[in-house]
């Protein structure tokens, strides 16, 4: 498999994929890294399945889906607001 996500430091490299699962309530891949020790990623973040229609008719030209930031809007609304939850 290889790391697709445009920010994230190994994009671009590929590793072996030893399984999927989902952990952390997340779909996730394991892989054999560099230097031999398993690790895992978010499936999205790699090329285990096609593209999905934001990636295809984005071509590159937006690097966030608008579900994404929303998402990362309410956790700063969270985390700024007074009593707000800091082990998030």
């Amino acid at each position: 498999m290889r790391i697709t996500h445009p920010f994230h430091p190994l994009v671009g490299n590929e590793f072996v994929l030893v399984s999927r699962r989902l952990d952390w309530g997340e779909d996730r891949v394991v892989y054999v890294s560099a230097n031999g020790a398993l690790r895992s990623i978010a499936a999205r973040l790699t090329d285990v399945e096609p593209p999905d229609e934001f990636q295809r008719i984005a071509a590159g030209r937006a690097a966030f889906r608008t579900t994404d930031l929303c998402e990362l809007n309410a956790l700063m609304e969270r985390l700024s607001s007074p009593g707000g939850r800091r082990d998030v």
